[in-house]
């Protein structure tokens, strides 16, 4: 059945119904694990998505040992382990202890960090900001203060590119090219950053970035503190509690940090202006030649790969690239240096390599049988749907099935929600931030609303289809 819906709920409270949290958030970590359908969840934090092909073999062995076998990218850049044993937090721990995943216990849960993937190795942006995350991590990892901060609260470091604009981080970094890496009266060879948090906006030389950004998480907890409200993350701050750039300013100077007040920064001529909704970049090969090293960029399908999967992803990148992989917010794996010519490897291994797959933007909560909440299951409706699609690729309109109206793991944007309402039953609509334009009865948007939104009417029209005919053995009815 397919029918209109009311728009999904805003990535952030109404802020006119500020809400006061009587607990904190229950994020679950690496060392806090969450009780789900099908097992045990952990949450391992990557920082800027890093990982070395060490630690990425480690994973793979408490993937197996421990949990269902597979390893979980999430739309932040970490990874879950899923289905693990009643019993399994101490040799867990153990494990992510010894691979060096572990630095800080009583911070595991905090370390939140996304960072423009790509970074470094395609010559694009306007610096490289993965040094900058992992300074930002050392920061938070030996401040006492921000273990204090919730599970949910997010850094995000942009390099220029504007990749990280759109995933709705608390603090974000967004690193200046051209006439704005400078600012007035600076030597030219200082490269200056905007460091944005809620209301504030702040210009501060890029080495100053990553304790800025703490200043402003400070901040923040002060906020909440103040407020009573004990909120997770800025958005849910009260109005006139918010961060401001005076304050921000004023916590700089404090800690010694030159700064001024600054919109955010324009891309410079090297740097292709931001698109609506953060398109991620397409699977196959970034750029190659030249100083950066370039990079082989893959999808797994729904964020899963397997064990297999996932080691021979480490082994390439071991032998063939710099021995380092990254995960992405949009579920996939860069491997820094490893050559065009091992594309096909991965493919056989069952990863995406396509530029024009539908797996690009199609993606799914877990669903029946892990979530007890689910109504349907949505991975093997989704599986079905991407399967039959003939259109795809990064600059489609996300496609996202939530098994309920929660929606867990949504992207953030605009997307196509589709929500189970029963087993193999949905609602569909298409989300532009907080509107959601509604399809008509018979499933067809209004078009000049697609035209406007931009929307591949390709992948809109076999969303719809799939949608309205339902895999074979999940048909849904046709009633109204």
């Amino acid at each position: 059945m397919l029918t209109a819906m009311p728009p999904p709920p805003a990535n952030h409270p109404n802020r006119d119904q500020t809400p006061v949290r009587e607990r904190g958030d229950a994020c679950p970590g690496a060392l806090r694990l969450h009780t789900a359908d099908d097992g045990a969840l952990a949450r391992v934090r990557l920082p800027a998505g890093v990982l070395t092909a060490r630690q990425a073999h480690s994973l793979a062995d408490a993937a197996e040992r421990l949990g269902d076998g597979a390893l979980h990218l999430t739309s932040r850049g970490n990874l879950q382990l899923r289905g693990l044993g009643a019993a399994c937090g101490g040799p867990l721990a153990e494990l992510l202890h010894g691979a060096g995943l572990l630095p800080a216990p009583g911070h595991e849960r905090v370390r939140n960090i996304v960072a423009s993937p790509f970074s470094g190795l395609d010559g694009l942006g306007g610096r490289d900001v993965q040094p900058l995350a992992r300074e930002l991590d050392a920061l938070l990892c030996a401040d006492e203060r921000a273990a204090a901060l919730s599970g949910r609260f997010l850094f995000a470091l942009d390099d220029g590119r504007g990749d990280m604009a759109g995933l709705g981080a608390d603090v974000t970094l967004r690193a200046a090219a051209g006439e704005d890496a400078h600012g007035p009266g600076a030597p030219a060879d200082r490269e200056a950053a905007v460091v944005v948090a809620g209301g504030a906006a702040v210009r501060v030389p890029c080495a100053e970035g990553p304790r800025t950004m703490l200043l402003a998480a400070e901040a923040f907890l002060d906020a909440a503190e103040a407020s009573g409200t004990r909120a997770w993350r800025i958005a849910e701050l009260p109005p006139g509690r918010g961060l401001s750039t005076a304050a921000l300013l004023d916590r700089a100077a404090a800690a010694g940090i030159a700064a001024e007040a600054a919109p955010e920064p324009r891309p410079g001529p090297a740097v292709p202006p931001p698109a609506p909704g953060h398109r991620p970049p397409a699977a196959g090969r970034a750029a190659f030649g030249g100083s950066p090293p370039g990079a082989a960029y893959v999808l797994a399908p729904l964020g899963r790969l397997t064990a297999a999967q996932w080691r021979a992803a480490a082994d390439l990148a071991a032998r063939e690239g710099t021995g380092e992989l990254r995960a992405t917010p949009w579920r996939g794996l860069v491997l820094p240096g490893l050559p065009a010519r091992f594309l096909p490897a991965l493919a056989d291994a069952g990863l995406v390599t396509d530029p024009a797959s539908p797996w690009h933007g199609t993606g799914a909560c877990i669903g029946r049988p892990g979530c007890a909440k689910a109504l349907s299951d949505v991975r093997a409706d989704a599986t079905a749907a991407a399967s039959g699609a003939t259109g795809g690729g990064p600059g489609s309109l996300p496609v996202y099935w939530s098994g309920c109206e929660r929606r867990c793991g949504h992207p953030h944007g605009a997307r196509i929600d589709v929500v189970a309402t029963g087993d193999g039953r949905y609602d569909l609509t298409v989300a532009v931030g907080g509107a959601a334009p509604r399809p008509s009865p018979a499933g067809r948007p209004d078009p000049p609303a697609a035209a406007l939104l931009g929307l591949d009417p390709g992948r809109l029209a076999a969303a719809l289809a799939a949608v309205r005919s339902g895999p074979a053995h999940h048909r849904p009815s046709t009633t109204k």
